[in-house]
């Protein structure tokens, strides 16, 4: 008679030990039930396993994972699994068993958080380079969907350069708008996203395909609005979102598809209101969030919710603080039991800067004390791809703006100047915009020509940007020195430069 070997380690097991592991091995599961174990390459070469990662379908990958021989004779408990994951067990079991998840942040989370290898995945993990898979037939759906990925390897989506590219472009303020937003849907088109070209015909049925190309839309929009700003790209998302939604009125659909579009919608909705505030555009943003919130409970979505949420806080700060407030802390709520230090230092923030707008120094001190506390504690495998602005320059933003709102110009001048002294390059709209802010600050301090020289020496750049909230904030600095009963030469400069440039 032969004895049996541990599928972990390999060695023989005693006649009498049925759990199917050795002792050292039950041991070391016992320790490790808190978190997902170090597995070795071969696991990854297991049938089921292969075949599950072939069908793109990460809730059939973590059953095989859970099934896996690896762990024993008795597959993991979905409890355990849906404890790393941050969800309950029923959640792992829609997961499992309905649709193939579309939601880019999500994927990457979770192939992060259970170790699956990169070349193993049909999608990017970040920081890591991306291979399409080329067996895809030429125009077919799957490769727009592979060269959309590869166009993203660059240090700008190709919309990004094509909206730059395109701001001379038309004739009057009308004009110039439709041109631009055509000329961001070309550089859509280049990444992939064909569908959404005038005259694209609506496929009458949906499939997951077409529903992870609109999640990976977001990705794009997300990225070129950090580099450039939101002016251009606002409509192009408008359009988009009116696009998606309307296919999914019309076309069918199977329930497993609705529910993964239901997610994707949502979060484009996030990304539309989004652009909208930053175009200045505010007004159009609260039904986008309304609805992002409607569609990511459908979806049974809370991390798309508590996104919609966060931005929802952030829309009413001015105009209803006290809803903000309320905003930001059911996402709390929503996330307490996943959330990472980066996402609970965004949601103090925004607390910490509706306490400031409420001209209430301790709820800003105590919030802003939180959020600090947060982000000492570092980044995070699980943390979701929206919040990689939320670094030390965020925080110093934040706490400049506020001190702003309590009339504490010195202290903001203070945390706007350790914005320029430590730059976060991957952000630039943030730092032109905190830039502007500072020339704003030095002004409320009474140092005209400070602030003069701030605004001239930002200029160039802020004219390149594509924020109506770089452009507003810049105009009440020219507004304020214009004004001044002591003009200087460098506040004479200052409005001469600014009057060319937006001239032009």
């Amino acid at each position: 008679m032969t004895h049996a070997n541990c599928p972990r380690c390999g060695g023989r097991l005693a006649r009498d030990n049925d759990s199917g592991r050795c002792t050292p091995c039950q041991a070391a599961e016992r320790d490790r039930l808190s978190a997902p174990p170090v597995v070795p390459a071969s696991f990854w070469e297991h049938e089921p396993v292969r075949l599950a990662l072939a069908e793109r379908h990460l809730g059939r990958v973590i059953r095989a994972y859970r099934c896996h021989p690896y762990h024993g004779r008795v597959a993991l408990p979905q409890t355990v699994v849906a404890g790393w994951l941050g969800i309950t067990q029923a959640q792992l079991s829609r997961v499992e068993n309905g649709p193939p998840l579309v939601h880019l942040d999500r994927l990457t989370h979770w192939a992060q958080l259970l170790g699956i290898p990169a070349p193993c995945l049909w999608f990017g993990l970040p920081g890591q380079p991306y291979l399409a898979d080329h067996r895809s037939a030429e125009g077919t759906t799957d490769d727009l969907y592979a060269r959309g990925r590869i166009a993203e390897q660059g240090d700008l989506p190709a919309i990004a350069v094509t909206v730059e590219g395109a701001a001379t472009g038309g004739g009057g303020a009308t004009d110039r708008r439709r041109f631009n937003a055509m000329a961001a849907l070309a550089g859509l088109a280049a990444a992939g996203h064909t569908y959404l070209l005038p005259g694209a015909t609506d496929p009458r049925n949906i499939g997951m395909e077409q529903v992870r190309l609109a999640s990976s839309l977001v990705e794009d929009l997300r990225r070129a609005d950090a580099a450039a700003g939101a002016d251009q790209l606002c409509d192009v998302a408008v359009q988009a979102h009116a696009r998606l939604s309307a296919w999914a009125a019309r076309a069918t659909y199977s329930r497993q598809v609705g529910d993964a579009l239901q997610s994707a919608l949502a979060d484009l909705s996030i990304q539309a209101a989004w652009l909208a505030i930053d175009a200045e555009r505010r007004p159009e943003a609260r039904p986008y969030l309304n609805e992002a919130i409607t569609r990511a409970r459908i979806a049974d979505d809370p991390r798309v919710e508590v996104r919609a949420l966060t931005q929802l806080s952030m829309l009413l700060r001015e105009s209803q603080p006290g809803e903000s407030l309320h905003c930001a802390e059911a996402a709390l709520r929503v996330s307490a039991r996943w959330a990472t230090p980066r996402l609970t230092t965004l949601l103090h923030l925004r607390r910490a800067h509706t306490y400031a707008v409420l001209r209430d120094a301790s709820g800003f001190s105590r919030e802003m004390t939180k959020a600090r506390r947060e982000l000492e504690r570092g980044p995070h495998e699980d943390d979701l791809g929206f919040l990689d602005f939320v670094n030390e320059q965020e925080v110093n933003g934040i706490q400049g703006l506020s001190y702003l709102a309590l009339d504490r110009p010195d202290r903001a001048a203070q945390s706007f100047r350790a914005i320029i002294t430590n730059p976060s390059p991957g952000h630039r709209r943030n730092q032109v915009l905190y830039t502007v802010d500072l020339a704003e600050a030095a002004y409320q301090q009474g140092d005209a020509n400070g602030a003069a020289r701030i605004a001239l020496d930002i200029l160039p750049v802020a004219s390149q940007m594509n924020s109506g909230r770089i452009s507003r904030q810049l105009s009440q600095v020219r507004s304020n020195l214009a004004a001044s009963r002591h003009p200087t030469a460098a506040t004479r400069q200052f409005v001469h430069a600014y009057d060319r440039a937006v001239s032009v």
